[in-house]
C-alpha cells in the first residue's frame, strides 16, 4: 500500500502569521472613523456649550425660564426619546448585552436629542456636565458605523465587534471633550465592570481616544488648562503627606458615595411623586432658578469652570462643594440632560481647598486631587481618573493625586452614577447584602 505523502500546512501558518495585521489595520480603520466623529460632536459641543454660558451670563434674567426649558427638555423625551432616555446606562446596557442577548442598535437620535437637551439645560441655567454628552453621541455613532456595515455580508460586525466599537465610541468620546486621550482610552476599558479590565479592545480605544483628542483639537478648541501651583509640587511624598493623601481619599470618596446615592434618590422621588415624566424638570427647574435668584450668584449652575480654576490659586468658602453638590444632584435627579462629570470636577476640586485648611498639604495640590479622586468614586474608575491627573497636572502631582483615588474608590461603597456598571464578583466590605439596594431596580 503507497504510503501517504503529508505536506506542511504553510498556508495556514502564513494566515496565521498574518492575522494580527488584519487585524490591526482593520481597527486602525474603524477606530479613525469612530475618532473622526465623535472628536467633531465634542467639538460642537464644546463650542454649543461656550455659546450657551456666555449667553446665559450676560443674560441672566434668562434663567427665570428654566421650569419652561425643563419642561421642553421632558417633552422631547418623552416623545420622541423614550428608547434612549437612559442615555449612559443604554450604552453600557448594551455592550454587556452582547454576550447573554441579541443587541439592538443605539438609535441615531440620541445623539441630536442628548446635544439638544444639553444645550438647553446649559442655556437657561441648569448644573450639569459634558461628559454624558460626549460618551453618548461617541457611542451613538460609532453605532451607526456598525449599521452601515451590516448592509454588506462581508463586513458585517460580530457581536464581539459591536461591543468593541461602542467601547471605543466611549473612549473616543471620553477623550475629546476633556482632552485627555490616555484617561479617555482606560475609561472606555475600565467603566464597564468594576475591578476588571478587558484588553480586548485596547487597540481600538486608544487609537479612537487619540484620534478623536486630535480631530478636536483640529476645530480649534482649546481645552482649561488646569494649573497646580509651583510650590505645591514641591511637596515631598513622605508618610506624613502619604497619611494625608489617604485621609483625603477617604473624604473623597465618601462624597463621591453621596453624590450618587442622592442624585439617584432624587430621581426617585421625582419618579414616585410626578407621574407625567415632562413634569419633573419642569418642578425641578423652578427650584433651581428660584434658588439661583435667592443667593444671587451663577458660580453653582452650568459647568463652573471659573471656580474649578480658582480652586488652584485661592482659598475659596468652604460650603462651594456642598453648593454645587445639592445644585447638580437636583439638577440631574429632575431629568435635566448633560454629565455628572465636570460638576463632580468642582465639587472634587473645591472640597480639596476646603481641606487645606485642616490637612498638612497645599490647597493647590488637595485641588488637584479631588479634581480627579471624587470622580474616581463616583464613576468606580481609579485607574482612568489617575492617568486623567498625570495628563492634566504632572507626575509630581498625579503621584499623590493617585493615592486618592485608588482610596476613593475603595471608600465610594461602589454605587456609582452609572448603575448599569457589572461587578466582576466582589464586594466592598461596606456594601449592602440587599438586593433591592441596587439602583438598576429604580
Amino acid at each position: 500500500m503507497p504510503e501517504t505523502l503529508v505536506i506542511p500546512a504553510r498556508h495556514n501558518s502564513v494566515s496565521a502569521a498574518l492575522q494580527p495585521f488584519r487585524h490591526a489595520a482593520r481597527w486602525l480603520f474603524l477606530s479613525i472613523l469612530v475618532g473622526i466623529f465623535a472628536g467633531s460632536a465634542s467639538a460642537i459641543l464644546l463650542i454649543m456649550l461656550n455659546w450657551a454660558t456666555d449667553t446665559r451670563e450676560a443674560h441672566r434674567w434668562i434663567i427665570a425660564l428654566l421650569p419652561l426649558a425643563g419642561l421642553l427638555v421632558g417633552i422631547l423625551y418623552h416623545s420622541f426619546g423614550r428608547s434612549v432616555e437612559a442615555g449612559n446606562n443604554l450604552i453600557l446596557e448594551e455592550i454587556h448585552a452582547e454576550i447573554e442577548s441579541p443587541p439592538t442598535t443605539i438609535p441615531f437620535r440620541m445623539t441630536p436629542l442628548i446635544l439638544l437637551g444639553t444645550g438647553i439645560t446649559h442655556l437657561f441655567g441648569g448644573s450639569a456636565g459634558r461628559e454624558g454628552t460626549a460618551l453618548q453621541t461617541g457611542a451613538s455613532l460609532a453605532d451607526q458605523i456598525a449599521v452601515l456595515l451590516a448592509r454588506f455580508p462581508r463586513l458585517t460586525l460580530s457581536y464581539a465587534d459591536r461591543k468593541i466599537l461602542l467601547m471605543t465610541g466611549i473612549s473616543a468620546g471620553f477623550g475629546s471633550v476633556f482632552g485627555t486621550p490616555l484617561a479617555g482610552a482606560v475609561f472606555g476599558l475600565e467603566v464597564l465592570t468594576i475591578g476588571s479590565i478587558s484588553y480586548q479592545a485596547i487597540f481600538p480605544c486608544f487609537l479612537a481616544s487619540f484620534a478623536a483628542d486630535y480631530v478636536t483639537r483640529a476645530w480649534h478648541i482649546h481645552h482649561t488648562l488646569y494649573a497646580v501651583s509651583p510650590q505645591a509640587l514641591q511637596s515631598p511624598l513622605d508618610p506624613v503627606n502619604l497619611l494625608s493623601s489617604i485621609a483625603a481619599g477617604i473624604a473623597f470618596g465618601l462624597t463621591a458615595m453621596l453624590f450618587a446615592r442622592s442624585t439617584h434618590a432624587i430621581g426617585r422621588i421625582f419618579k414616585r411623586y410626578i407621574a407625567y415624566p415632562p413634569l419633573r424638570p419642569f418642578l425641578g427647574g423652578a427650584i433651581v432658578a428660584a434658588a439661583v435668584f435667592a443667593i444671587g450668584t451663577t458660580k453653582y449652575i452650568g459647568l463652573g469652570i471659573p471656580t474649578i480654576v480658582a480652586a488652584f490659586s485661592q482659598h475659596l468658602p468652604r460650603y462651594d462643594f456642598a453648593a454645587k453638590f445639592a445644585f447638580t444632584s437636583l439638577t440631574l435627579g429632575a431629568g435635566f440632560k448633560g454629565g455628572e462629570v465636570t460638576p463632580l470636577f468642582f465639587i472634587g476640586a473645591t472640597l480639596g481647598n476646603a481641606l487645606s485648611s485642616i490637612l498638612p498639604l497645599p490647597s493647590s495640590l488637595l485641588a488637584a486631587m479631588g479634581f480627579v479622586a471624587v470622580f474616581a468614586g463616583a464613576a468606580n474608575t481609579p485607574i482612568a481618573s489617575s492617568l486623567m491627573a498625570l495628563e492634566l497636572f504632572g507626575p509630581e502631582a498625579g503621584a499623590f493625586a493617585a493615592i486618592a483615588c485608588v482610596t476613593s474608590y475603595l471608600f465610594s461603597g461602589h454605587r456609582g452614577i452609572y448603575h448599569a456598571q457589572r461587578s466582576n464578583g466582589t464586594k466592598h466590605p461596606t456594601e449592602p447584602e440587599s438586593p433591592c439596594d441596587d439602583y438598576s431596580q429604580l
